[in-house]
């Protein structure tokens, strides 16, 4: 009877109203298109402006239409998963071991004290310490990251008992020495050792933060083999910081393995999707744990339960199909309030997020997620079945061989991938993992992935720096579903970078990403049309993947505005007119709708503005750069390039001596990704001023510009308010004058145009 108990259970969320207003704004929408194709096919014949305004205007409304038919899909039939770790105890002898993989790529921009707290919060879970591994990959191959990690793992002798015998909530030191003041309440044994877990954590920033590359290497044996490397040329670094195997004194917690994998200047290293395949072939000849766990170096376990809670669904379902891989919430601490710089993506998971949960699967975040390492290896869900049938009926197919031809010739991987695949786990190995160092580096060589299918069919897909989405995409594709993990407290914690070059930097990253896959062969239309992508889930990715598309479309309509008030003509229709009120009711209904989104998450109506504004902004510098530089590449013009988003060490948000009220005010550098905003932002208030002038002479044409043009320019003025209150800032509030330069002569580009 014990055993008949749910480990999971898949709850549908009722939302009968927002589906009511879902159709309301479709039909508004449908509205505007059918009078905006009777404009056109009534003017047409004409070359009048009105006539190719109003043409620009309806490919503009069915995009916006199209986009709002494909969130409806995604958000139609959202459910949530309940998860009952307490009812694991009876099936205890099924956990299994778990790798976790945290990745890092620059000592400056991700501080070794962020990378840490991560890999101590981990270490500390609640699950056996022997089904656990921890692996932290290095791209930066800096001496001071695995110093950092050498003495966490000497620290975590302390933390990790400290945590289970006082049930600690939030295991990262960081996090919980600076959110929690001593404790009075508690008895004088726990505040000591309290007070001296706390001590020795200081101790450990201090020499984290004072230790220096140079004198690393030059007095510390342990580091000579980083003697002269450089970041993108250097053989690989493998080090076993702890054992877990070759514990005899009770110390339990997970082994803990740096990794820094070789880079060769005539290699592409892939960027993050490398990484990540070698640390799955290292981990899968040291440990080969059939679950792999992935965060990033600032996104800390939360929930000191949040493996066991994942087994829920691992486990939890009659067929493992049903989740592939398990992914959880990219939720941050100490973000800032009213999410300034709308990155903090809460509404995006809320409601896309449980819509895609109801198709087949949450879409794969690049961290925070739980994957079968069979799924990794390209394994679709029939495939024991199929296989198993073969070799009884004596079939001389030999599964073996093809391993070897598509994950490589070293036979420990192919042993290893063999035991996973076929289900028949091989036992733990005898020998320590110092032993098996030389096979893990032959594996992480930069040479091992040619004539393989790493990258391709096996592994993290390259071929965009969104590798998660495409990746999840084929996994997805191959018939696998996913399941999301929505724990309280949250399962993981990360850190929002803040700042308008951060912020922008980050989503031009992912747009580029997203962008290389919708021109690639792996595009979900492809992969719904040739494998097992579902229609639906196939039109949720698009909602996603089509980010970067949305920028010329949104970037066409914005001009319109200003464009009517310089060239004294319209495209929306004037009060006097018919259909004046459907533009009126759809602007009104839309922004209701996604208010009233913000208010069912518990956010405020700030917070709603700071993302609205954060939206036009984005769509008008990321999207829009991501898009020209894709289309670049495509046409050998220019290359991708991966930019690491800066992590913050502090809890308060910022650097130590930033004024906290600060932090919420847009930053500006020289990055060309600012110049199309502050172009936009100067073109509305030139447009402005000369509609108003035009009103006051009485210059107005007919067939000239209404309200509905003076109230797109004013909405997008509000918008863009950032931009122009950094054309007159100063320092890093201000814009630089080579941007500014760049924005005006495009403006001034415009304002020729429309005379």
């Amino acid at each position: 009877m014990g055993r008949a108990k749910k480990l999971q259970e898949r709850v549908p969320i009722r939302r009968t109203a927002w589906k009511l207003a879902d159709l309301v704004v479709l039909s508004l929408l449908l509205a505007l298109l059918a009078h905006r194709a009777t404009s056109v096919l009534g003017g047409a014949g004409t070359t009048t402006p009105r006539c190719w305004l109003a043409v620009a205007a309806l490919f503009c409304e069915a995009w916006f239409t199209l986009l709002w038919l494909l969130n409806m899909n995604c958000k139609w039939n959202p459910v949530r998963f309940e998860t009952y770790p307490d009812r694991l105890p009876e099936r205890a002898d099924e956990l299994l071991a778990v790798d976790v993989f945290v990745t890092t790529a620059d000592p400056e921009l991700e501080p070794p004290v962020v990378t840490v707290n991560t890999v101590l919060s981990l270490l500390a879970v609640d699950y056996p310490a022997g089904k656990l591994a921890c692996y932290v990959s290095d791209d930066g191959c800096s001496p001071l990251t695995c110093y950092a990690l050498r003495e966490a793992a000497a620290f975590a002798r302390l933390w990790v008992p400290f945590c289970r015998r006082h049930g600690v909530g939030v295991r990262a030191p960081l996090v919980y020495f600076s959110s929690a003041s001593e404790p009075r309440a508690a008895g004088q044994e726990f505040l000591q050792e309290w007070t001296v877990i706390k001590n020795e954590y200081e101790k450990l920033v201090s020499q984290v933060e004072k230790a220096e590359e140079a004198t690393l290497v030059q007095s510390d044996s342990e580091f000579t083999e980083f003697l002269g490397v450089e970041r993108n040329n250097h053989p690989t670094v493998i080090k076993v910081l702890w054992d877990n195997s070759k514990s005899t004194t009770g110390e339990g917690f997970p082994s803990l393995v740096y990794i820094s994998r070789e880079k060769r200047l005539r290699f592409h290293h892939h960027f993050k999707a490398g990484a990540m395949n070698v640390l799955t072939r290292v981990s899968a000849v040291l440990t080969n744990a059939p679950i792999m766990l992935n965060v990033d170096c600032d996104m800390f376990a939360n929930n000191p339960q949040v493996i066991l809670h994942a087994m829920c669904l691992l486990l939890g379902f009659d067929n493992e199909v049903h989740s592939g891989f398990v992914q959880a919430p990219q939720i941050f601490y100490d973000a800032l309030k009213d999410d300034p710089f709308g990155n903090q993506t809460e509404v995006m998971y809320k409601k896309l997020g449980y819509g895609f949960a109801g198709l087949q699967g949450i879409y794969y975040n690049g961290t925070g997620c739980f994957h079968r390492r069979k799924v990794i290896y390209g394994v679709p869900p029939d495939f024991i079945t199929r296989q198993v049938k073969q070799r009884i009926k004596g079939s001389p197919y030999s599964e073996e061989l093809q391993l070897q031809v598509k994950l490589g010739n070293q036979k420990e991987l192919i042993e290893s991938a063999w035991s996973i695949i076929s289900g028949d786990m091989l036992p733990a190995p005898t020998v320590d993992l110092s032993s098996r160092i030389e096979v893990a580096k032959e594996v992480s060589a930069c040479s091992y992935e040619t004539s393989t299918c790493w990258g391709q069919e096996i592994g993290w897909v390259y071929g965009s720096t969104t590798e998660d989405i495409l990746t999840g995409q084929r996994i997805h594709a191959a018939g696998w579903k996913s399941a999301l993990l929505n724990t309280n407290p949250p399962a993981f914690l990360g850190s929002a970078p803040t700042g308008g070059p951060a912020s922008l930097t980050q989503y031009k990253r992912w747009a580029t990403g997203l962008f290389e896959i919708l021109l690639s062969r792996n595009n979900p239309i492809l992969l719904s049309i040739c494998r097992r992508l579902q229609f639906r889930q196939c039109l949720a990715y698009l909602v996603i993947d089509v980010w970067p598309l949305r920028a010329p479309f949104e970037l066409c309509y914005s001009l319109l505005g200003p464009y009517c008030l310089l060239a004294n003509h319209s495209f929306l229709p004037k009060p006097s007119e018919s259909g004046f009120s459907i533009p009126l009711a759809l602007f009104l209904s839309y922004n209701t709708y996604n208010f009233m989104e913000y208010m069912d998450c518990r956010l405020s109506a700030r917070a709603w503005w700071n993302n609205q504004r954060m939206q036009r902004i984005i769509s008008s510098s990321a999207w829009l750069l991501a898009f020209l530089t894709v289309l670049l590449k495509t046409i050998g013009l220019s290359d991708t390039v991966f930019e690491v988003t800066r992590k913050d060490k502090s809890t308060s948000g910022g650097d130590c001596g930033t004024d906290e009220a600060d932090l919420w005010r847009f930053t500006f550098d020289s990055s060309p990704v600012f110049v199309p905003a502050t172009a936009i932002a100067i073109l509305n208030i030139v447009a402005i001023a000369v509609g108003v002038w035009r009103v006051v002479a009485g210059a107005v044409e007919d067939g000239g510009p209404g309200v509905g043009e003076f109230v797109c320019c004013s909405w997008l003025l509000l918008c863009f308010w950032p931009f122009v209150t950094g054309i007159v800032g100063k320092g890093s509030y201000g814009i630089p004058w080579s941007a500014k330069l760049k924005a005006g002569l495009l403006v001034a580009a415009f304002v020729h145009f429309c005379r």
